[in-house]
């Protein structure tokens, strides 16, 4: 090699090396995060229990990628359609109720999908109140003269899921709308293009990068469920994962199953990151808000009803059916001792995640911040792209991936415990802290994020500042940096803190023995039948989930208001 090529290559290498405690701490983190990945792979490798893998792979794993396949393309479908609608709907027209509906339409968002189809299996059952209203309109007496179809199988999960993730495209596509160059959609109308064409021709196109990014993230999402595809009875590679590592503890083939899973999460992020590379061709230099047509009479009515519908079906009414039982069974027999267990549970596991993974971020965070001053930001870009990339792996696919590094570390730590005379026990196998770290890897995304964010916010200039006085980076960082990072370290800490009472995946892998959160209690109710204790903790889960939603609906209120002035 040239001398000059190799020198070159050299420096760019000492570029990605970390530099200072920080970036290398910054470093541990990322790879703590990326050893789950490295260790499912070598559990896969190990290969399956010979008769358990090849019955997998002869009867379960085909019928389960064909219903997966067809999930992720039938709920793709619903997302774009309904987000895409939507989010056309509340930009481009003016109508009474829009801006209610405009942050209504987010509303799902705070109901995960194994709770909608927990609520709908029991609202729509045989002799649940619809179908018995249905049968009252009709003059039957009995669910053996009339029944509605059942709402289990891939059809009705398609439908259930695309109703509850449909904002994520909903999201990504209304800030499009809302900030790309509306002269273009302007010139469209004033040369007399009708609005439906103005809408395919002009603003579709424009948008397709933000509907990839949003439909990227509902699809990853249903990768990750659980819940709801068991309970509607589809049998997706998730749901395999489960039994083939609970059921039929065979962990190699479970491993194996998951890394089919992960890659199709590497193919939804890369059309995700393609999506963002296109990005720039959507908005203008000087981008205006868009001036909404108003309609009137039968035009305004429909429109209001389009745009209620979605949160009609993915919030209304599951929510208030859960509401509704939720109070028959207080009520009627107050709360059981073992859900108030569980809610302590739950509540304790995702305060102590949401420490553990604020802290991470705020790590990666700052080390990102500290190489920008220093230009040297190869080695923090990674890492803090590394230790990112726990969001984007379904909870399955992460709690098989932690069981190794768990092992490691039990089989090391009671190595010493002999050695001082102690007996061996679990240490992070089968207890709180293993979730806890999964928790972390898993969420570690949403606080490193929000924390760069608001790092983003900072004026370099107090950074020299603090140097030029004398303070070391860990001084400035809890002197200057940390009192006006609160409004990002707080609505940080409130995404972390409901997602991790949210997640079921991973929490019913490794949770220890009697162990409950508010999550698998709502499971294990739903996989009893016995749906009236299930709908207290639901409803908690569902009261917990709408603070996120609030906070996020006042932000995208305050952004459409920064546009409009």
């Amino acid at each position: 090699m040239h001398p000059v090529v190799r020198g070159a290559s050299g420096r760019g290498l000492r570029r990605l090396l970390p530099e200072g405690p920080w970036q290398w701490a910054a470093a541990a983190i990322a790879a703590l995060v990326l050893l789950p990945l490295a260790s499912l792979a070598w559990t896969a490798l190990q290969g399956g229990q010979d008769g358990l893998w090849s019955h997998v792979a002869r009867y379960v794993l085909p019928g389960a990628a064909r219903n997966t396949l067809a999930l992720l393309v039938g709920v793709g479908a619903l997302v774009v359609s309904i987000g895409t609608g939507a989010a056309w709907l509340v930009t481009a027209y003016d109508f009474p109720g829009r801006r209610i509906l405009a942050w209504a339409l987010l509303l799902p968002l705070a109901v995960p999908t194994y709770i909608v189809a927990f609520a709908y299996l029991d609202l729509l059952h045989p002799l649940g109140p619809v179908q018995g209203v249905v049968r009252a309109l009709l003059g039957y007496d009995s669910p053996r003269d009339f029944r509605l179809p059942d709402i289990r199988g891939l059809a009705g999960c398609i439908v259930l899921l695309g109703f509850v993730l449909y904002p994520y495209v909903y999201l990504t596509t209304r800030a499009m709308f809302m900030t790309q160059a509306a002269g273009l959609l302007e010139a469209a109308r004033t040369l007399g293009t009708p609005p439906v064409q103005v809408f395919r021709r002009v603003a579709l196109p424009l948008a397709r990068p933000a509907i990839a990014v949003g439909t990227a993230l509902a699809l990853m999402e249903v990768l990750n469920d659980i819940g709801a595809s068991e309970f509607l009875g589809v049998q997706t590679l998730t749901v395999a994962v489960y039994t083939t590592w609970v059921t039929r503890s065979d962990l190699p083939g479970a491993a194996q199953i998951a890394l089919a899973m992960l890659a199709i999460v590497v193919l939804l992020l890369a059309l995700e990151r393609h999506a963002r590379r296109r990005q720039r061709y959507a908005v203008g230099e000087r981008p205006r808000p868009m001036r909404p047509q108003r309609l009137r009479g039968g035009a305004a009515a429909l429109a209001c009803a389009l745009g209620a519908f979605p949160v009609l079906v993915g919030f209304v009414l599951p929510a208030g059916y859960l509401a509704w039982e939720a109070a028959r069974r207080i009520g009627s027999s107050g709360v059981s001792l073992q859900l108030l267990s569980s809610v302590r549970n739950t509540v304790g596991v995702a305060l102590a995640a949401t420490v553990v993974t604020l802290a991470a971020g705020l790590v990666l965070g700052w080390s990102m911040r500290l190489a920008q001053g220093r230009r040297r930001t190869g080695g923090a870009l990674l890492a803090l792209r590394a230790g990112s990339l726990g969001y984007a792996v379904p909870g399955t696919v992460l709690a098989i991936g932690v069981l190794l590094p768990l092992a490691w570390f039990d089989h090391g730590g009671n190595a010493l415990l002999r050695g001082f005379g102690f007996e061996p026990r679990m240490l992070l196998m089968g207890s709180a802290a293993a979730l806890v770290l999964a928790y972390a890897a898993r969420f570690l995304a949403i606080a490193a994020g929000g924390i760069e964010a608001g790092l983003a916010r900072i004026p370099p200039s107090l950074d020299q500042a603090a140097s030029s006085l004398g303070h070391a980076p860990g001084a400035a960082l809890r002197r200057v940096h940390l009192p006006l990072l609160r409004p990002a370290l707080a609505a940080a800490a409130l995404l972390v803190f409901v997602d991790a009472m949210k997640e079921l995946p991973a929490t019913l892998l490794l949770r220890p023995l009697n162990f409950e959160t508010l999550a698998t209690w709502l499971y294990a109710e739903a996989s009893r039948g016995t749906y009236e204790e299930g709908a207290v903790a639901a409803m908690l889960i569902v009261a917990v989930g709408l603070l996120p939603v609030v906070l996020l609906a006042r932000t995208g209120v305050r952004y459409g208001r920064e546009k409009m002035a």
